[in-house]
């Protein structure tokens, strides 16, 4: 991955109703060395802190607790700000799908989710936003 396209220590929203979940993904970006600015486990909170803080990534869980769910809570993010998006989900029906693709998320990582698999999904996803950026910006 090209240094230059991403900060550093990338920080990283997460937005995942179950603690457990939150607590592995927490620690499993710090061993990535990415910085979480946040767990939060409604939409609500994700959306405001997202638009507020503007990590480098948010990590979305789909079913969330409150009336909104993680796909909504992404179309509201990128309404307000260009941040990739990367759903962490054990929903992988054709609905969810079709409805999370209307997003223009950036990844989508079914759980249970391996390690490995994680991490490069992430770094995929950041070069990924990286890069239409730049081509935004020419």
């Amino acid at each position: 991955m090209h240094a230059d396209l991403i900060s550093p220590e990338p920080r990283v929203l997460i937005v995942e109703d179950e603690t457990l979940i939150a607590e592995e993904l927490r620690e499993r970006l710090s061993q990535f060395g990415y910085s979480v600015i946040a767990a939060v486990d409604t939409a609500d909170e994700g959306i405001a802190i997202a638009t507020r803080d503007r990590p480098d990534l948010v990590l979305m869980d789909i079913r969330l607790k409150g009336e909104k769910d993680g796909v909504q809570a992404a179309q509201e993010i990128r309404q307000q700000v260009d941040i990739p998006i990367v759903y962490v989900t054990a929903y992988s029906d054709r609905l969810t799908v079709d409805r999370a693709r209307q997003t223009d998320y950036d990844a989508y990582v079914l759980k249970p989710f391996h390690r490995r698999e994680l991490q490069s999904t992430i770094e995929v996803a950041m070069q990924r936003h990286a890069m239409r950026m730049q081509q935004r910006k020419q």
